[in-house]
């Protein structure tokens, strides 16, 4: 089935800097490139030798950021991304969670749709699972989820994964891959590689990476079905140039996962921890379950609910770096309520809901709720909240995805075959 024959150009009013940021994230790559081997072996080392909290259940829709307690950070104080080895070593429960947190690349949610979409991106349906590290090295692999907890502890076809009759053992061959971990076929869907056989990837563009992990994953035999060697199967996902017919192929091909939304990789970036722009993640209720966030019961709340950052001052932010400032919260309530700075809480959009100017935040109505789970990490992010608020009043739809490709704004036409990577 082709894809819809759009006609009218789409351009969604501005309600962020995320084209903005978008460039300024691919520049400061190129500005601040980091010993990347050396960041592989650590990130390989601690996912090795962290001791693990009690595993906890997380729910499927809350894959895209961790949670953990606030009230533990302040004695921790702010912790690296990059923290050595033998200082994560110390660490533990909460600051553990924290710190595997900031080692992924977690993708902002798409509230503006890029410029060269059908040029400069790629898409692929994501796997509905626990996203989580899987190292192989010395003979062993384990699975990290994105708390820190153990998800398996398995011998695997990776390099250095198993301890084989044949294998060397060699201290230099690890890998580092970023994967989806799918329950129903028990399979792990690699989504992108930080690291093969000791060769760092940390510095390449997503276009070398999703190369790299297609053909090595398939030489390596790990997409073979398990065996004594080889106890969980891995798979990787079909990718597509963001043009009209691939993104469409994302959309409605069959896979044989259950599908959350869509990821869009920017051809161009490189591997970087904490929440980036170069990678965003879009949903409807055709391609997931989990499109409106729920409450605790597993119900879509009446009014959309954020949690938000309380600093100095009673200022209400965000995850982001720097921070997006919401709004201040009365003094009364804070001394009442024994709050203090650091503190996550809970808030309802209220009648008011948000409203922009210049694609920047205004006016933000806001009821507070309370403290918010103490299983939360961070506060939300902007693109998250505002990504919420416009699924419930203007959804950014398939149709304005694949129309904003037929723009005058999606320069130099390519031919719309699809290019599926590997």
């Amino acid at each position: 089935m082709a894809p819809h024959d759009l006609r009218r150009p789409f351009k969604r009013a501005a309600i962020s800097d995320q084209q903005k940021r978008r460039e300024l994230s691919l520049l400061r790559q190129e500005q601040n490139r980091r010993d990347a081997q050396q960041q592989a072996r650590c990130l390989a080392s601690s996912i090795l030798s962290l001791q693990s909290p009690l595993p906890e259940s997380e729910p499927e829709q809350s894959d895209i950021e961790l949670e953990t307690a606030p009230e533990i950070e302040k004695e921790s104080g702010t912790l690296s991304k990059d923290l050595d080895v033998p200082r994560a070593s110390k660490l533990r429960g909460p600051e553990v969670r924290k710190w595997f947190a900031r080692q992924l690349m977690l993708p902002e949610w798409m509230i503006d749709v890029p410029d060269r979409l059908s040029q400069d991106w790629y898409v692929y349906a994501r796997p509905a699972g626990k996203r989580c590290f899987v190292v192989s090295s010395n003979g062993t692999t384990v699975s990290r989820q994105r708390n820190g907890s153990i998800l398996h502890h398995f011998p695997s076809a990776l390099p250095a994964g198993a301890k084989t009759r044949d294998s060397s053992g060699s201290g230099q061959s690890y890998c580092i891959l970023d994967c989806i971990f799918h329950e129903l076929d028990q399979t792990y869907y690699v989504i992108d590689m930080v690291c093969w056989n000791g060769y760092s990837l940390y510095d390449c563009t997503s276009e070398f990476r999703f190369f790299w992990l297609n053909s090595k994953i398939e030489e390596s035999g790990a997409c073979n079905p398990s065996s004594y060697y080889h106890k969980f199967r891995f798979s990787t996902v079909p990718v597509y140039t963001c043009d009209q017919n691939g993104l469409y192929a994302a959309y409605t091909g069959v896979v044989p996962y259950v599908k959350d939304g869509l990821l869009f990789y920017n051809k161009h970036a490189h591997y970087q921890t904490g929440n980036t722009p170069l990678v965003l993640v879009w949903k409807d209720e055709n391609c997931s379950q989990y499109v409106i966030d729920t409450d605790s019961k597993g119900e879509i709340p009446s009014q959309q609910q954020v949690v938000l950052e309380l600093q100095d001052n009673g200022k209400l932010v965000t995850s982001d770096d720097p921070p997006v400032l919401f709004g201040y919260l009365d003094g009364d309530i804070i001394q009442k309520s024994g709050l203090h700075s650091g503190n996550l809480l809970r808030f309802a959009v209220s009648d008011g809901g948000l409203s922009f100017v210049d694609g920047k935040l205004d006016k933000a109505d806001l009821n507070y709720l309370g403290k918010a789970n103490r299983g939360r990490a961070f506060a939300d992010s902007y693109s998250k909240v505002v990504f919420q608020f416009t699924v419930r009043h203007s959804p950014l739809k398939i149709d304005d995805l694949l129309a904003s490709i037929n723009s005058p704004d999606d320069q130099e036409k390519k031919p719309c075959d699809v290019e599926m990577v590997g």
